[in-house]
């Protein structure tokens, strides 16, 4: 009998030790595996008319808190917001729920969530393309273009911000130089107000930032960094930056990301916003060393080879079309234009920079029969006549494009406007720059010529001869193609088809955040980014790696003789 009770009492202990282990065996598992759960729970209940219980506030950041892995909250949106929910009202009704104001404590993961379903509903043409417009203090841009007399030391801007930054109308003076509708007189200065009056007619704004792709800063940085360039200390020029960064800072829309959803455009060169020391002598202000600068895509008419946080946009040229039809028609009278002269150049030479090859063009092309000149001196005034600059390109196969007071010119997409091939001599000047509005291969649009062949008095009569014709018919008709990228049509209207510079700069803007979000839902960092080799990135085909190119002699930094 004590034998038989000892076995009784010995399994009733083994039984209570296997219900035990069950019991933490499954709080253990749907502790663990819960969000999964919930998930596959609510894609097979989304197909019922009665839509589920909705999770409410506490029960999302619940399940949210308990996923210390971003892959699986991925998982999680990935499924939810599968192929037969996005036309389901009720799911997307139901995620909208889960990612409310109080989702705001975990930015990383579900503040991205509402843009991201928002992109993925078919059933709005805006998904994924909704743009947040802060509503600046007026001292970061009207009450620049009111006091527009101070912007500039040398001559009056005034007349430049009329009409929406396009500046005075310009008459068809000239018969066939310009077409009779949208030629205007354009500072190369003032895209900081074109893009902004651009983007106030932009058709998928939003008072909502939690469901924009982007987030839009209409600061005027460019018209601020001119007006104190000249005679104003370190603190003066500083201080709109400074103010600007404090300001953005304070805000919810800044702190979802930390400003990297957030872009602006400077309209001048990287170099006027990238002072090195705070010496009263250096040149400019510090905004893109500014650590809050770094974190925001700033857009600029040239662009650093060597930071990460600028990109190029084109040059404002003089024809801003209102619609499709004026392109249309520019692009067919430059195919039909007879030109006379195999290469052009217009510009003065550089007789202070040894480097400038500028003056040997100027012999090349006073020197040839089939070369012309338009010269550019400062008692010069027929360059600063648009229809003069125009009538040469547009009577030219190809226009020389040497390096500017920097890296880039404005001329180089006049001459594209007029159908003319460039041919450029180093790759900072074009194809390292604008590389959201061009092909990858420039020898479909261009001529590349490098520097050291010019000084080596090779002969660009020749080396251009030598093309073969029907390449060169392939070139311009690349180059008359590129138009419409490359302009900015009249921001008091709307192309009906065609995508100008502006739509192109917004549409990469988007990529580049979309990307961004999702590479931080999904827990991934590039830790082998070089930020120095900047430039080549662009240039990378899908995957491609970062390695030797032929152009890395151009862009190699010249240390200084202590070897620091």
């Amino acid at each position: 009998m004590e034998k038989a009770g000892y076995v009784f009492k010995q399994t009733r202990i083994c039984i209570a030790v296997f219900t035990c282990s069950v019991f933490w065996i499954c709080l253990f598992y749907f502790h663990f595996n819960g969000f999964e759960t919930k998930a596959f729970w609510i894609v097979n209940q989304s197909r019922v008319p009665t839509p589920a219980k909705v999770m409410n506030q506490e029960d999302t950041k619940a399940v949210v808190s308990q996923s210390e892995n971003v892959t699986s909250v991925s998982s999680f949106m990935k499924t939810m917001i599968s192929a037969d929910n996005k036309s389901d009202p009720n799911v997307l009704s139901f995620m909208n729920t889960m990612i409310s104001a109080d989702n705001k404590s975990d930015p990383n993961v579900l503040s991205f969530m509402k843009t991201m379903i928002s992109a993925d509903n078919k059933s709005d043409p805006c998904g994924g393309r909704y743009i947040y417009v802060y509503d600046l203090p007026s001292r970061f841009n009207d009450d620049m273009i009111k006091d527009c007399g101070s912007i500039n030391k040398w001559f009056d801007m005034c007349k430049f911000t009329t009409n929406c930054g396009l500046g005075p109308k310009l008459n068809n003076t000239e018969v066939g130089v310009f077409s009779d509708e949208g030629w205007f007189a354009t500072n190369q200065f003032t895209v900081d107000v074109i893009f902004y009056n651009r983007m106030k007619q932009y058709e998928c704004l939003t008072n909502d930032s939690s469901i924009a792709a982007a987030v839009f800063v209409p600061f005027y940085a460019g018209f601020d960094a001119a007006r104190y360039l000249w005679g104003y200390n370190v603190s003066v020029r500083d201080a709109a930056s400074l103010d600007l960064v404090d300001w953005l800072q304070k805000r919810d829309e800044w702190k979802v990301m930390n400003g990297r959803d957030h872009f602006l455009v400077g309209g001048r060169i990287t170099w006027d916003f990238r002072r090195l020391t705070d010496e009263e002598t250096d040149w400019g202000n510090k905004f893109l060393f500014l650590p809050a600068a770094r974190n925001m895509s700033v857009l600029l008419i040239e662009s650093s080879p060597w930071n990460s946080n600028d990109f190029a946009i084109p040059y404002p040229t003089y024809f801003h079309p209102s619609k499709d039809l004026d392109i249309f028609d520019w692009q067919d009278r430059m195919r039909k234009l007879e030109r006379k002269y195999l290469f052009c150049f217009a510009g003065a030479p550089r007789p202070d920079n040894p480097k400038s090859i500028r003056s040997l063009l100027i012999d090349q092309c006073k020197n040839s029969s089939v070369g012309k000149l338009l010269e550019c001196g400062s008692d010069e005034s027929k360059c600063h006549s648009p229809s003069n600059v125009m009538k040469m390109f547009q009577s030219s196969v190809f226009c020389l494009q040497p390096q500017g007071d920097s890296y880039t010119r404005r001329s180089a997409f006049d001459s594209i406007l007029a159908g003319c091939i460039p041919v450029f001599f180093h790759p900072g000047s074009f194809y390292t720059q604008y590389t959201w509005h061009l092909p990858k291969n420039y020898t479909k649009y261009s001529v590349f010529i490098p520097e050291d062949d010019i000084r080596r008095n090779i002969s660009i009569e020749q080396r251009l001869s030598e093309i073969d014709p029907n390449k060169i018919n392939e070139m311009r008709e690349e180059v008359i193609n590129l138009i419409p990228r490359l302009i900015y049509a009249d921001p008091r209207s709307k192309l009906e088809t065609s995508k100008d510079a502006f739509d192109v700069s917004v549409d990469a803007i988007i990529r580049k955040v979309t990307k961004l979000r999702q590479d931080m839902i999904d827990g991934r960092t590039d830790n082998d980014f070089i930020e120095e080799l900047s430039w080549k990135y662009a240039l990378l085909e899908e995957g491609e790696y970062i390695g030797v190119h032929e152009w890395d002699p151009f862009f190699a930094k010249q240390k200084p003789d202590n070897g620091n």
